[in-house]
C-alpha cells in the first residue's frame, strides 16, 4: 500500500465504515499496485452522481449480496476512482469531495484547485 497521507499532505483519514469502502475495504481510501482503478477520493454520494455513474454502467446503488455489498444511498460517503471522478465532474455530476479522507495520489489526476472547489471540508 502506498504511504497513506491526504491531499492535504496530513495523515488520511477514514472515509467510511458504514458502508465500508475504499479498495481494500479498509474504510479509507487508501492505494497500492494493485488498485489499478485508483479509488482514492472519498465522496458525499448525490443522486445526482449514483444516477450519472449507473448510466455509464457502473451501478453503485443496487445492492449485490452475492459481493456483501449493500448498495449506495445519496449521503453515503465512498473512494471513487479518480478517473470516475473527472468524468462526472465533465458532466456536472460529482459528487463533493472530503479532503482530508482523499489519498494524496489523486492530485496525480486532479489538481488540488479541482478538488478544492469540490471539498465540503474546505468551503
Amino acid at each position: 500500500m502506498d504511504e497513506s497521507l491526504n491531499v492535504l499532505g496530513e495523515a488520511l483519514k477514514p472515509c467510511s465504515s458504514d458502508p465500508v469502502t475504499g479498495f481494500y475495504r479498509d474504510g479509507c481510501c487508501n492505494t497500492g499496485p494493485a488498485d489499478h482503478g485508483k479509488h482514492t477520493v472519498c465522496c458525499l454520494m448525490t443522486e445526482t452522481f449514483l444516477a450519472f455513474s449507473k448510466s455509464r454502467g457502473n451501478d453503485l446503488s443496487t445492492p449485490r449480496p452475492e459481493y456483501g455489498f449493500q448498495g449506495l444511498k445519496p449521503g453515503d460517503r465512498w473512494c471513487l476512482c479518480a478517473d470516475r471522478w473527472v468524468q462526472a465532474d465533465a458532466f456536472d455530476a460529482a459528487p463533493h469531495v472530503v479532503l482530508e479522507s482523499t489519498h494524496i495520489n489523486t492530485l496525480e489526476t486532479i489538481p488540488f484547485e479541482i478538488l478544492r472547489q469540490r471539498a465540503l471540508d474546505m468551503n
